[in-house]
């Protein structure tokens, strides 16, 4: 099985009449011999073969599922690890008719696992159950342990997934460097406003456009909500015992390895968020405390931001808000595009997209300076804040501005006072949650920025 087709990413700046390709993950500038490549190529010989898969390799090019070849439903094992909540496992397995199951029941105590084990055979499930609770890590490699398909599907029982949706994930697997592929996890719905909130702005939604996973990148990770896996990519599986940012841990070491993980947004699934302020605010808090163990063993993967010295030069300029602040960082930015376009190849357009480069990474140094500030060093920033009131000034104005750029990308429908709510509460949850695993490893590699990134 290959690829045939792949579309050349809505993200991606096509520049030389199609010669030159400005994107992927991480971003490059790649020129590609022979005839200029359209928004779609086709595998139709030799050559275009190994271009098609030199764009998948870029993250430049995605296939469409729709337009690749079947894959029965029989060469797939899903995998449900679970402990306790029985009426979200009742309606999961309802949906996944006709597919192969496992259960695996994580130590749930009596009576609540007799429930769990009834609700498996009432739906033809396989029931596994450990003598213990081993968290989602360990309870997924049981069940993957007995599975004998060659893909693997992982499905938190508080999804809605169909055996549609599996299906046109694994279609996927034509790709033969691909390891693992997930889809997109929007909100089942909730009329509080921590629910409206995260069902526009998950932790695990991310985003609408397809994208090859890897560090440092845009789309960084995946959830293990739904992830379809082939299974003799993945090793032993998640590392054993780890109870939270397993699966970020999963991707990066098989991005590591060489191995292709692909997002699948046109594939969608359905997570039931939390939607109560105290369960949920713990969650995220939760999810923060897993930055030190990934910075432990991902060092250059988890930093909190990458800044080159003219970005932080421009940063600087920004933050002491005078009346040559602009002009001076716009002087730098210039000054960065000048030199970037010495770097960039012969072609038409070269100086504009120079500019167009160095502009873009000086709005992202101001986002990961707004990140910093509001989210990973936040509070560090609140100490500052009360000893400088040009702080206050620069850390309000980041807050309020971050809020509103966020609630109307997402298109939220919580009004922008709320929204502003949620969201700083979000980041101070996370933002906890990392000062806390730091100081627990006793080491701050995770809020450590780097400040001098390779070419």
């Amino acid at each position: 099985m290959s690829v045939p087709r792949v579309h050349v990413g809505t993200d991606v700046w096509r520049l030389d009449d199609g010669r030159v390709l400005v994107g992927g993950a991480p971003l490059r500038v790649v020129r590609l011999g022979g005839a200029a490549v359209g928004e779609t190529l086709s595998a139709e010989d030799a050559a275009s073969a190994r271009r098609v898969e030199r764009l998948l390799e870029a993250g430049l090019a995605h296939p469409d599922p729709a337009e690749l070849d079947e894959v029965s439903l029989d060469e797939l094992t899903v995998v449900v690890p679970v402990f306790g909540r029985a009426a979200p496992l009742d309606r999961l397995l309802a949906g996944l008719g006709g597919v192969r199951v496992v259960v695996v029941d994580d130590g749930t105590p009596q009576p609540a696992a007799a429930d769990l084990a009834a609700i498996a055979e009432r739906h033809g499930a396989q029931l596994l159950r450990l003598a213990r609770n081993a968290g989602p890590a360990s309870a997924r490699n049981a069940g993957m342990a007995i599975a004998r398909t060659p893909f693997v599907a992982f499905v938190d029982s508080d999804v809605e997934v169909g055996a549609e949706e599996l299906g046109r994930l694994l279609r996927h697997f034509a790709d033969p460097g691909l390891a693992l592929v997930g889809p997109r996890i929007v909100g089942a719905g909730g009329s509080s406003w921590i629910a409206r909130y995260e069902n526009a702005r998950s932790s695990v939604d991310l985003g609408a456009r397809p994208a090859l996973v890897r560090p440092r990148s845009p789309v960084a990770w995946l959830s293990s909500t739904c992830l379809v896996a082939r299974r003799s990519a993945l090793g032993e599986g998640f590392t054993a015992g780890r109870r939270v940012a397993e699966d970020v841990d999963l991707v990066w070491r098989l991005a590591e390895a060489g191995q292709r993980v692909r997002y699948e947004p046109r594939v969608a699934v359905r997570h039931t968020h939390r939607a109560r302020l105290a369960p949920w605010f713990a969650r995220k808090l939760f999810y923060g405390t897993g930055a030190a163990d990934l910075a432990a063993d991902h060092p250059s993967a988890i930093v909190p931001a990458i800044l080159r010295p003219w970005s932080i030069g421009m940063l600087i300029a920004l933050c002491a808000g005078r009346r040559w602040s602009l002009p001076a960082a716009a002087a730098i930015t210039l000054g960065a595009a000048w030199r970037l376009r010495g770097r960039l190849p012969e072609m038409r357009g070269r100086s504009a997209l120079a500019v167009r480069l160095a502009g873009s990474g000086a709005l992202s140094a101001v986002a990961q300076l707004s990140a910093l500030a509001l989210r990973h060093w936040w509070p560090a920033a609140a100490v500052l804040c009360v000893f400088s009131r040009r702080a206050r000034w620069i850390v309000a104005g980041l807050a309020i501005v971050d809020a509103e750029v966020e609630r109307r990308r997402t298109r939220s429908d919580l009004d922008p006072l709320r929204f502003l709510v949620a969201r700083r509460l979000d980041d101070i949850a996370y933002g906890a949650g990392v000062w806390l695993g730091c100081v627990r490893r006793r080491s701050f590699r995770a809020l450590r920025p780097e400040l001098w990134p390779p070419r």
